[in-house]
């Protein structure tokens, strides 16, 4: 079925961002003084990174490069 498992890691990002967009579109409540939607958007942002890291890090163990 799936060749290359490791790139669903590259779904996540789309998934905090879009997928989950209109259930986090509040103001209030705060977090860390941030209103809750700029709160998730910047989780969101420094979480890609991640899952890029892991999709790479996937893929270099199945010997692709």
């Amino acid at each position: 079925m799936l060749k290359r498992p490791a790139l669903l890691w590259l779904l996540a990002p789309y998934a905090l961002f879009l997928g989950v967009l209109p259930l986090v579109d509040r103001v209030h409540p705060t977090v860390a003084g941030l209103p809750f939607l700029f709160f998730w958007l910047l989780l969101a942002t420094l979480l890609t990174p991640a899952a890029v890291f892991l999709a790479w890090r996937g893929d270099r163990k199945r010997g692709r490069v």
